[in-house]
C-alpha cells in the first residue's frame, strides 16, 4: 500500500517472505527519526539522514535476522527509496541536483545526486574494516542499489579518504542527507517548471 500528499509526505509497506517493512517520510520536517529495524547501526546512519536532510523518517521492519541483516538491509533500502519517489512526486520546481562534502576528523566524503528518473549507482567507499559495529560493511552497497533502483536517481558516493570505518560511514550517511536536501528545495525560479530540457523526469 502507497500513498503520498501534496504536503509532500510519503507511507509505503513493502510485505515479502523475509521481511516486513513500514516507512513514513515528510520532506518538509524537522529531521525527526524513530526507527525499530533490528540492525542499530543502521538506525545510526538512517538517522544522519533524517537529521541532515532536514526530514522526517519513521521505519519499522521485521526480517529475517536470524539468517543475517542482508535482506532487511536491502529491503529498507528499496522501501525508502519507494517512498522518496512518491514524496518527491512529479519534481516541478526542484532544484534536482544535490551534493555535499562532510568530514568526520581524518575522514572525508562526497555525495552528488540526481533526480533523473534513472537509476544509477557509483560507490567508491574502501572500507578500512569488514564491519562496522557489528554491521557488515558490504550491506552498505546494498542498502544505496535498493534505494536507487526504486527511488529512480543517479547517485555517486565517494570516501575520499578516511581511516576509521565508522567514520567512513557516517560521513557518506551525512552527506547523503544533505544533498537530498539540495536536491529536493523548491527554486522559486522554477516554479511549475520541471527541471529538464525533456519536460519529464
Amino acid at each position: 500500500m502507497t500513498e503520498s500528499t501534496e504536503q509532500r509526505r510519503a507511507s509505503v509497506s513493502r510485505d515479502t517472505l523475509e521481511t516486513q517493512i513500514r516507512v513514513e517520510l515528510n520532506l518538509d520536517g524537522s529531521g525527526i527519526s524513530a526507527f525499530d529495524t533490528g540492525v542499530p547501526f543502521l538506525e545510526h546512519m538512517l538517522d544522519q539522514i533524517a537529521r541532515h536532510g532536514m526530514m522526517d523518517i519513521n521505519i519499522n521492519a521485521k526480517g529475517d535476522l536470524h539468517i543475517d541483516a542482508h535482506h532487511t538491509v536491502e529491503d529498507i533500502g528499496i522501501t525508502l527509496g519507494q517512498a522518496f519517489a512518491q514524496a518527491a512526486g512529479d519534481k516541478q520546481g526542484l532544484l534536482r541536483y544535490g551534493h555535499a562534502y562532510v568530514p568526520l576528523d581524518e575522514a572525508l566524503s562526497r555525495v552528488v545526486v540526481d533526480f533523473s528518473g534513472r537509476p544509477g549507482l557509483v560507490f567508491e567507499v574502501p572500507f578500512t574494516r569488514a564491519a562496522v559495529g557489528g554491521f557488515d560493511a558490504d550491506l552498505f552497497f546494498e542498502f544505496f542499489q535498493g534505494f536507487v533502483n526504486h527511488a529512480n536517481i543517479t547517485l555517486h558516493i565517494d570516501n575520499l579518504r578516511g581511516q576509521n570505518a565508522h567514520h567512513q560511514a557516517e560521513t557518506v550517511f551525512k552527506a547523503f542527507g544533505r544533498a537530498l536536501r539540495m536536491a529536493l528545495t523548491r527554486d522559486p525560479a522554477m516554479a511549475g517548471m520541471t527541471p529538464s530540457t525533456k519536460g519529464v523526469l
